[in-house]
């Protein structure tokens, strides 16, 4: 059976292609199959981005960071899944357990605040002072 479809005409010569009723299901399941791969990896990069954003920016002295760092705590520990992308259906999606991450990033969070509040308040490093003089290299050459 052939068919014409605007939207489909990259599939054949001249905008026609061959379809056969049969494969409908064949076709739909491998279609929605590629978009649920893509939309699982859209996911993943979500919460992989607010992991980095939650560790990255825990200690941020800039108020942006302590922005970011707020924003993705906040979604982490938000209960809601209504949202396509909340933290919990992007657990559910992916197979994860969100209490389990949960419980790991705060303990983490805990850790890393215990630990720098341990060193030495408000330091920083230091960086030096000393300014390399500028010497004068010649090359020369020789045969």
């Amino acid at each position: 059976m052939l068919k014409k479809s605007i939207h489909e005409t990259a599939f054949g010569t001249d905008g026609w292609f061959s379809f056969d009723p049969d494969d409908a299901g064949l076709i739909e399941a491998v279609y929605k199959r590629t978009i649920r791969e893509g939309e699982e990896k859209l996911m993943l990069a979500v919460l992989e981005n607010a992991v980095e954003y939650f560790q990255k920016y825990l200690l941020a002295r800039k108020p942006s960071g302590n922005q970011l760092f707020r924003e993705a705590e906040e979604w982490f520990l938000d209960k809601d899944s209504e949202s396509l992308y909340s933290f919990e259906n992007i657990c559910d999606t992916l197979g994860f357990h969100p209490d389990h991450i949960r419980k790991g990033l705060m303990a983490w969070k805990e850790a890393k605040v215990k630990m720098s509040s341990s060193s030495e308040p408000n330091s920083r490093p230091k960086l030096a002072r000393n300014r390399v003089k500028q010497t004068s290299v010649r090359l020369s050459k020789t045969a």
